[in-house]
């Protein structure tokens, strides 16, 4: 039985993934819409042949695509879905969605789900950080959107609560660790924008209301983590994940992937940060914006 949702995927390059993201969705959801930002593999036609509409619009980052999404692709569904092309639902999450949406309580307007990250073949469990990670993934059409950031965005519900699903939605990227830094290396880009955007004003973040969860995640970003000293905070935060939050138990695919996510990365974003900053009082911030469409293909 499927639900009145349309489940709204962003893709560039996802043959290796799209048809196993769409199959978990297929049977639950009325509605696959693949918003494509210029493919050159199989990707499309893949998904045209799992039965998904497309889409195409050319790519600025993930709140501005997928917020396009939500005002030009005809959602007439009771409820949005917005999960990644390398994500997909397990059966119990399935089941909970058959279950759960149609039967909500006017108040719910949203529902938050629990998101694991597998990584070197191995589910990761322990260390907290990005998994487990609880997200808004799905809520009532009109109800809501993605924050205007670069970065770490998260759903914002306009109104009314969110209530939680059982099962997993399942991050299981299959382009191998090559494509992972190629990838991280273009979010450090974009988490350093947001880390400066405070003090140079690059944009207008969102006001809305976030739900408990980010909310909780994003205080202890700004209130704990951002007044630690640069460089030396990626290190703190690599042994809260790997010791105190117990990353070391998930083996050597945790231990790698606390050193690559949890501390190469972040010291990643704090080199960024500080190159960023030296550049912008050097040449300005005018010279700092060309220099970054020109570089690294981001027009702020």
């Amino acid at each position: 039985m499927t639900v009145s949702v349309t489940a709204i995927v962003l893709t560039h390059n996802e043959q290796l993934h799209i048809e196993r993201c769409i199959a978990s969705l297929k049977s639950n959801v009325e509605r696959v819409v693949i918003v494509d930002s210029g493919s050159t593999d199989q990707t499309v036609d893949i998904a045209k042949r799992c039965g998904a509409d497309i889409y195409t619009h050319p790519f600025r980052n993930y709140a501005t695509q997928f917020n396009w999404a939500l005002e030009n692709c005809a959602v007439a569904t009771d409820w949005v879905m917005r999960i990644d092309a390398d994500e997909f639902i397990d059966a119990e999450l399935a089941g909970q969605m058959r279950s759960q949406l149609p039967t909500a309580s006017p108040e719910i307007n949203g529902f938050v789900v629990e998101r694991r990250v597998t990584f070197l073949g191995r589910m990761i469990r322990f260390g907290g950080g990005v998994s487990p990670q609880f997200v808004l993934k799905i809520w009532r059409t009109n109800k809501g959107a993605v924050e205007n950031r670069w970065m770490d965005e998260h759903t914002i519900l306009f109104e009314g609560r969110t209530a939680n699903l059982s099962g997993l939605l399942i991050d299981d990227n299959l382009k191998g660790l090559g494509f992972w830094v190629d990838k991280h290396n273009r979010y450090a880009t974009r988490e350093m924008i947001d880390a400066l955007n405070p003090e140079f004003k690059f944009f207008e973040e969102s006001t809305s209301v976030l739900s408990a969860q980010a909310l909780v995640k994003r205080a202890a970003k700004k209130n704990v983590y951002a007044r630690l000293p640069v460089i030396y905070r990626a290190v703190c935060y690599f042994c809260y994940r790997y010791f105190l939050r117990l990353g070391f138990l998930d083996g050597r695919a945790g231990l790698v992937f606390h050193l690559m996510q949890g501390l190469w990365y972040r010291l990643l974003v704090d080199t960024q940060i500080l190159e960023a900053t030296d550049f912008i009082r050097s040449n300005g911030l005018t010279a700092f914006k060309v220099m970054m469409e020109e570089r690294h293909g981001v027009k702020i």
